[in-house]
């Protein structure tokens, strides 16, 4: 693989920008849909991870955190949390589950591609799949350094990523829908094998409370476009290392097995400077 420079972000390849107008619509029934994801196994995995490598308390951060649900997990597991998205529609219930939870979260609108932090953390964590909105290899390797530069020097980052197996041989030209009560949505894939990237079509129907009544429901169509780019474990870790980073581990998702070619989701673990 060509080695990647961080301070390099020439775009001679013309790829669908980091949308930071994804999940705006989406956010209000994003936690409707996903309702059926085990947040709790996913939880005491991370958790673990933590554990295993000596994060025990502190500060941690999460980075692309929508609806703050995994923020809520690791705060109930005693770390002090901050939560950073760039949806103003993610963070706003996840605002309201902070309320409802009286827990001392502290969330940051804010581009991972520009993080910026008072401070270092213990550690900082990046799941389901938030690094693979970022399809530029290049803006990528920026995160990666700006990650380093809030991290403890004993500290890890914990993240996890879409393989582009799982885009080309799995969801890629696949159409998801789902119908629920108050709302549902069509999720239409188109993969571009040469580009690597992932482009999803999402309509959304959602209920009107105000106009719905004893005639009927009246439903509101939505529509968003969402991209992602699969990535390889190879490319991972050059671009870990091109941002003064080591990659430590990789896990294929939610074992300790390590990635197989038809892995569709890698956890990696990344340290600053040396191990």
């Amino acid at each position: 693989m060509e080695e990647t420079n961080c301070s390099n972000n020439e775009n001679n390849n013309a790829q669908p920008p980091y949308n930071s107008s994804a999940y705006s619509n989406f956010a209000s029934v994003y936690d409707t849909f996903m309702d059926n994801v085990p947040y709790g196994e996913w939880g005491e995995y991370l958790h673990a991870l933590l554990e295993e490598y000596g994060i025990h308390d502190g500060l941690v951060v999460d980075l692309g955190c929508g609806t703050g649900t995994m923020t809520e997990y690791l705060a109930e597991k005693g770390y002090d949390m901050i939560g950073v998205d760039n949806s103003s529609d993610m963070l706003a219930i996840a605002m309201e589950k902070k309320i409802e939870s009286g827990k001392d979260i502290l969330y940051l609108m804010q581009d991972m591609r520009e993080l910026d932090l008072y401070g270092s953390a213990r550690a900082i964590v990046s799941i389901c799949d938030s690094v693979n909105y970022i399809t530029e290899p290049e803006e990528l390797c920026e995160v990666f350094r700006h990650v380093g530069e809030f991290l403890d020097d004993d500290g890890f980052f914990i993240f996890d990523f879409n393989t582009d197996y799982k885009y080309r041989e799995v969801i890629g030209e696949q159409t998801i829908a789902e119908n629920r009560e108050d709302c549902s949505f069509i999720w239409d894939n188109y993969y571009y094998e040469e580009e690597r990237i992932n482009e999803y079509e999402l309509s959304l129907f959602i209920r009107d409370e105000d106009l719905s009544g004893e005639d009927g429901d009246v439903f509101r169509r939505y529509q968003e476009t969402h991209y992602q780019r699969g990535y390889i474990l190879s490319e991972m870790e050059e671009l870990i290392r091109s941002a003064g980073m080591v990659p430590v581990k990789a896990y294929d998702a939610f074992t300790r097995d390590e990635p197989s070619e038809t892995s569709e989701r890698i956890y990696m673990i990344v340290k600053k400077g040396e191990v």
